[in-house]
């Protein structure tokens, strides 16, 4: 029963607790028999809820009840085999696990004191994932929610690394220096940093949307003759669009005859390095002054985990520490307070949701998962490359396929995407297969990523299908 002046009774806690493990284990056994998108129109799941809160208590099973009548329909299902579009951030079973205790601790790490297990489970999960990438034992590493936000963090530390060595230090003049295929995150944090809105300078691409190292030494060199202040570059291994890996080796030859501040955006493809076969992405990385990877992306980590990878913390730390009178503790010297390293002072136990995965799966697990994902990544580029009325736009280093339709060989680029994008509305419009979009040298294009710890090879082999049944539609049509 309802005691209206303390928490639900533990008995009552014990039962929606059952009923809701028990809902979830059927929604994952069962996620195929949803739509993969949400088939939903904008204001449908508002206009079905109360305007006003409730003003008396209310049962939870008529809470639940409303998830399945209300809240699922709104639901795109990243959790689907089917969902192919962006990189699929699925949630694993032991990191739903991990969420449920994360939540029953409702612990809080701004110091090490509030919750000592929070910050040395922290540094013991990132100092294994730091092995499992082989990074070397120089890095230090912190968890933040997302990449946006640790690559906010790094360049913070860049900035601040320019204002104790620049005596001449001008926050309008700074210059920070990636592709034009970075993360729109990037240009975020440099509005959010406040420097100037010329401060980013987005460096041309090759034909395989690399960065171009000597149009980033022209740049550099340009800036300075300009009395301006260059002090970061930020290199992608695995872009948003096309998964391409920048040339790190020659950034980091620039890089070191200038001085600046060395970020790499490996938040997507950065896993990959845990197989053996694909560590060489991060070659010359250890030369970098920070890296940043999501294991909610294609670690089968729920949504969010982040981490930021850095040789110079204690740039960091000075970048952001301030500690009150009711933050000081007698153990300060001999521990760490992660409080120090970043714009937030409460800290979820996000670190257990990486301890779960790691060791229910162990490495051996977790790398025959994502080799698997690459497998099938370059069987469907395969597939497009032995279809005449297909192209693939861009290498797949990965499991990225970046692809249009050509159904007939004197179309005009415009009616070529219109097409495609046509093609992929009629697709997602289906329920059957979701997938994404970007824009390569003004070629509208296709994205399909296979990174979903659910997605198998029939999946795999039904897209493709559903794929062809489309485009042959629309091509009768256009016939």
């Amino acid at each position: 029963m309802l005691n209206k002046n303390k928490d639900m009774p533990i008995e009552d806690f014990r039962k929606s607790g059952y009923e809701l493990v028990d809902w979830i284990a059927n929604y994952l056994e069962n996620v195929e028999e949803f739509p993969v998108v949400s088939q939903v129109n904008p204001g449908d799941i508002k206009n079905k809820l109360p305007k006003y809160p409730p003003q008396k208590s209310e049962q939870m099973s008529d809470v639940f009840a409303d998830i399945d009548k209300i809240i699922m329909p709104g639901i795109t299902h990243w959790n689907h085999p089917n969902f192919m579009a962006y990189f699929n951030a699925t949630s694993s079973g032991p990191g739903i696990l991990a969420e449920l205790l994360i939540a029953g601790l409702n612990n809080n790490g701004m110091l090490w004191k509030t919750s000592p297990a929070l910050t040395e489970l922290e540094e013991v999960t990132l100092n294994w994932f730091r092995e499992m990438i082989q990074l070397p034992e120089k890095f230090w590493g912190i968890i933040y929610d997302l990449a946006s936000i640790s690559s906010l963090h790094a360049i913070a530390a860049a900035r601040e690394q320019a204002k104790e060595t620049n005596s001449n230090f001008n926050l309008s003049k700074l210059r920070i220096y990636t592709s034009e295929h970075a993360h729109s995150s990037i240009e975020k944090a440099v509005k959010t940093l406040g420097l100037s809105d010329s401060a980013l300078v987005k460096i041309k691409v090759d034909n395989s949307f690399k960065m171009i190292p000597h149009e980033l030494q022209k740049a550099i060199k340009e800036d300075l003759e300009n009395d301006l202040q260059p002090f970061c570059i930020v290199a992608t291994i695995g872009t948003t669009s096309t998964t391409s890996i920048d040339p790190v080796e020659e950034i980091v030859k620039i890089n070191d005859k200038y001085k600046l501040w060395l970020h790499v955006d490996a938040a997507y493809a950065g896993t990959a390095a845990i197989l053996p076969e694909l560590n060489y992405i991060l070659n010359d990385v250890e030369k970098a002054d920070s890296i940043v990877i999501n294991p909610h992306k294609w670690l089968f980590v729920p949504i969010d985990l982040s981490i930021l990878y850095t040789t110079k913390p204690e740039i960091l730390k000075r970048a952001f520490s301030i500690v009150p009178e009711y933050l000081k503790t007698e153990v300060e010297d001999k521990v760490t307070n992660y409080m120090d390293y970043g714009i937030q002072l409460g800290r979820r136990f996000r670190s257990i949701k990486l301890w779960f995965v790691i060791r229910y799966f162990g490495v051996e697990g977790l790398q025959n998962i994502i080799r698997d994902h690459i497998r099938l990544g370059q069987k469907f580029a395969n597939l497009i490359d032995n279809e005449n009325m297909f192209e693939r736009l861009a290498p797949t280093p990965f499991s990225a396929v970046c692809f249009r339709a050509v159904p007939i060989s004197n179309m005009t680029e415009e009616e070529l995407n219109d097409f495609n994008k046509t093609l992929m509305d009629e697709i997602n419009d289906s329920g059957k297969l979701y997938l994404s979009h970007t824009k390569l040298n003004g070629k509208f294009t296709i994205r399909l990523v296979v990174s979903g710890i659910r997605t198998t090879e029939a999946n795999l082999d039904n897209a493709w299908k559903l794929i062809k049944e489309k485009f042959n539609l629309l091509k009768t049509k256009q016939d």
